[in-house]
């Protein structure tokens, strides 16, 4: 089950992110999003859990927590792998995409 988390302090690394996790059951993996030029902490990241109860017991308790000024924002990841997820869409038909661009 892959977990969602907003809210988390700016210095917390993944480690930390698995070591608060994992008192629930076992982590697949823990990450904390960075940003790309900075390379500091972005306050969210994702958790994945082996197991799914494990996983809605760790939404369930650590959801609305303050682990420092603002409270934890814990909840089911959603899925982003589908055509919505974002990027450019590209036509089918060559054509369709050229009459697009010259519009």
């Amino acid at each position: 089950m892959k977990i969602f988390v907003a809210g988390l302090p700016y210095d917390l690394d993944d480690a930390e992110l698995e070591e608060i996790f994992e008192k629930f059951g076992a982590i697949v993996s823990a990450k904390v999003a960075l940003d790309k030029e900075t390379g500091k902490s972005k306050g969210f990241g994702f958790v994945e859990m082996a197991n799914r109860e494990e996983g809605l017991e760790a939404i369930d308790s650590l959801n609305d927590i303050s682990l420092g000024k603002k409270p934890l924002v814990v909840k089911e990841a959603e899925d982003r792998s589908g055509p919505s997820a974002g990027g450019v869409r590209r036509s089918i038909n060559p054509r369709d995409d050229f009459n697009n661009r010259n519009r």
